[in-house]
Parts: structure tokens; sequence; C-alpha cells
């Protein structure tokens, strides 16, 4: 390095005399500037040279670190636009049209819709797949740490975590879709804890894990069954291959009723043995998957899983959840148990409310969740304390809609598969699939 009174003073240039008094060599003459230590100028000038060029190669060296990608954490807590900066998240799966819209996939005009989809911020896909992602991490989380011997609050409690730090909850823009359903055994639907709540997972037991996650009210609504020993694996078997007979068959202009029947074909082709006793399994006749809308989770058409006479068709930029329900007992449910699931009801009557205590907890309903689907642990969450009454004032006024568990006979077994579907006007993207199901 160069100090201050280096850079001040200039060393003395050598200029060669012509007089014949000086018979001083060149060799001998020397710097006398001070600080130089009398040595030949060439020699001063050579170490400063040294001295800078090193410091030049320090310098060189010292290269910006690359930025370390940001990686998930395990169980998932870190928010999807860490790892994903650009803003670009995972296609789902793609399975082309049939029959008569195979034309779609290389059509330049239903290209052109696409990609005007895509700079649309109402319509964007994008809302949509980061939702699915975060689904796809949470349930992979999930199925790795759910263990018998859990409680059901413990493990709503596990997938709603995740769900809320990998979506980065914020407000109505993003966050759960529906509450997380826990349901077990006989029971095929609309259950998840209560607080108090303290049945404990075991063993033998059949568990649906029905989990929704939202950006900007696209709703991602998928479900799997886990169990632990192998009895009901053929259940389990029959019912994801009737949910991915919903997928293949569904499509543009395809009828709901149609769809029915393919779901039913394939779930009871398929039986169950238990304890030697052979059990057919049977399509859940009054359940179904269905359309979803902005902020709303049921949008107005159902895909029931038996085959009927609906003429209704499927239409372009649809969203569909394909769920179906198995069951080795008689193949209908009905309400039982202690409800926990509520939404406002969507076009809700004006009425006037008695109950001041039901003005508020309305109020809180709209500001929390708007016409997404609830449960009483998030009313709980929200600070809302003492609402049965009101709860149970809106619900008889028509203002909000209980969803109370659904239930086969006592003694049977459920199982449930489900994914989202979109119907881009090219192709047909499975938006929920993961290497999972």
């Amino acid at each position: 390095m160069i100090s201050k009174d280096d850079k001040q003073v200039e060393p003395k240039s050598i200029v060669p005399q012509d007089h014949e008094e000086d018979d001083v060599e060149e060799d001998d003459v020397v710097d006398e500037t001070p600080g130089t230590g009398g040595e030949p100028i060439e020699s001063g000038l050579e170490t400063i040279i040294t001295c800078y060029s090193e410091e030049t190669k320090k310098k060189k060296k010292k290269k910006k670190s690359k930025k370390k990608k940001v990686q998930q954490s395990d169980p998932p807590r870190v928010g999807l636009s860490k790892i994903f900066t650009n803003g670009v998240y995972p296609e789902g799966e793609i399975q082309p049209y049939k029959d008569d819209n195979t034309w779609r996939t290389t059509s330049e005009e239903k290209r052109y819709d696409e990609r005007m989809a895509m700079e649309d911020p109402e319509i964007t896909y994008q809302s949509i797949r980061r939702a699915a992602e975060v689904h796809r991490q949470v349930r992979q989380s999930a199925r790795k740490h759910i263990r018998p011997g859990m409680t059901m609050t413990e493990i709503a409690n596990l997938i709603e975590d995740g769900s809320r730090a990998l979506v980065e909850e914020t407000g109505l823009e993003s966050g759960i879709g529906f509450p997380t359903g826990l349901s077990l055994n006989h029971c095929a639907a609309h259950y998840t804890p209560n607080a108090g709540d303290t049945n404990v997972l075991q063993s033998g037991d059949v568990l649906k894990i029905d989990i929704g996650v939202h950006v900007k009210g696209r709703i991602v609504d998928s479900a799997f069954t886990l169990n632990f020993e192998p009895t009901y694996d053929r259940l389990i078997e029959a019912v994801k291959a009737a949910t991915d007979t919903g997928i293949r068959e569904s499509g543009i202009d395809v009828r709901l009723g149609e769809i029915g029947g393919a779901i039913q074909e394939t779930m009871e082709s398929y039986e169950v043995e238990v304890n030697g006793k052979i059990y057919p399994v049977k399509s859940i006749e009054n359940l179904s998957g269905h359309s979803i809308g902005l902020y709303q989770i049921h949008g107005g058409k159902s895909v029931q899983l038996v085959k009927n006479d609906d003429q209704t068709k499927m239409e372009e930029g649809e969203y569909f959840a394909i769920e179906t329900f198995g069951s080795t007992g008689r193949g209908r449910v009905v309400e039982s148990g202690e409800c926990s699931h509520y939404a406002k009801i969507i076009d809700a009557p004006r009425v006037p409310l008695r109950l001041t205590s039901a003005k508020s907890l309305l109020k809180s309903i709209s500001s929390n969740f708007g016409t997404l689907p609830f449960c009483r642990r998030y009313l709980d969450r929200v600070g809302e304390s003492k609402y049965l009454l009101a709860l149970n004032h809106l619900v008889q006024q028509g203002i909000v809609q209980d969803y109370p568990p659904l239930c086969d006979a006592k003694g049977s077994m459920t199982a449930q598969f489900e994914h989202t579907i979109l119907l881009r006007p090219t192709v047909k993207e499975v938006i929920s699939r993961g290497d999972d199901y």
C-alpha cells in the first residue's frame, strides 16, 4: 500500500549531465529523498509496484459469495415466496383432452387464450399453482409425521401451521381454504376437532385428510387417506383408482352424469376381505365432487359418484374438485355428531338479527373468513368466545350454513381421495397432483 506521505513526495528524476567534472557513475546515483532509505530509485519503484500488484491480486480474489438457495424446513415453515423468488410456481400434471377435444392441444387460438389468461391478474394460473405447491409440501410432511398416538388437535395444528406459514397467510388475500378434515373410520367427511377434543389416532384407524389452501380466492381442494396396517389397503386402492378415473374422464363438454358412471364402475370393481369376510366397495351415493368458484368451495355443479342422468356439462376455464368416497358399509352417509364446519352463505338474505352478539359475530366472520368455510377452532383463534348461541342463531336465520359430520354405518370403513383440476383452453391440468398421489 502507498501511504499518504509517499503520495506527496515524487521520486527525483535522474537526468545525465554532459559536464566533464561529473565523474559519478550512473550506478552510483542514489535517491536522497527522505524516507527512501538511500536505496536506488529503481529499487524503490519496484517495491511500490510490487506492493500495489499484490494488493490488487488480493482484491481480485475477494469474489462475492453466491446467495444460498433457501431450503424448506422440516416440518415446513418457510414461506414459498422466499423459495420461488420469481413468482413462478410449478405446473400440475398435464393431461390432453380426449375425443372431440384433441384439437385444442395444438390450436393457436386456444394457446393465445391461455397467454391472455396468464396476463390477467384475475385469472392467472399462478395463484392456484402457488396454493397447490403449499398443499403438496404440507401434505408430504403430514404423511411423514402423522403417527398413531397423536391427538386429532395435534394433527390439525401440524397441518394448519404449515399451511399458514407456506402460503404466508394475509387476511383474505391468502390462507387456509377450509377447515382441515380429519374424518375417522365410518365418518367420511366434515369432521375436524373442536376445542377440548380428546380423540387419539389408533393404529387400526382409517384417516381421511382433506386440506384446503387458497391464494386470492383460488382454492385447492385435495384429500388422501392414511392407514397404518394393511386390512383396508384394497379399500384405499379402490378409491384412489376411482378418483383417477374421474379425472381421466373429465373434460370440456363432458356430461357430469357420465363421469359419475365411470367412477362407480371403477370403485365397485373392488372388494375387501376383513377377518375372512368379503365386503364389496361401494361408491357413497350421496357425496360428490364439485365445481369451485372464487372464494366459493362449492361452485354450483356436482360430480356424483354413481351413474345418473345429469346432462350438465363441464366448461372451459372451470375448476373442479374430483373427489370420491368408497365404503364397506351401506354406501350412504347421514349427519352425525357435533358440528365443527360452517360457512357464510353467498347472497344470504338480509334479515334483522335480534341478538347483539349475533351481529358482532357476523361482522367477525365476514372480515376474517368472508364466504370461505371456517370451524369453531378458527373462531377461537381470532379471539371470539361464548359464541355458540350467536352462531346457532346465524344458522337458524339462514345466514350461515352448518356442515355436520357425514357418516356411514358404525363398524364400516370409508376412504377418500381428491384432486383439483383446471380445464384450461388447451389441456386439462391436475393442479394438486404430486409424487405421493
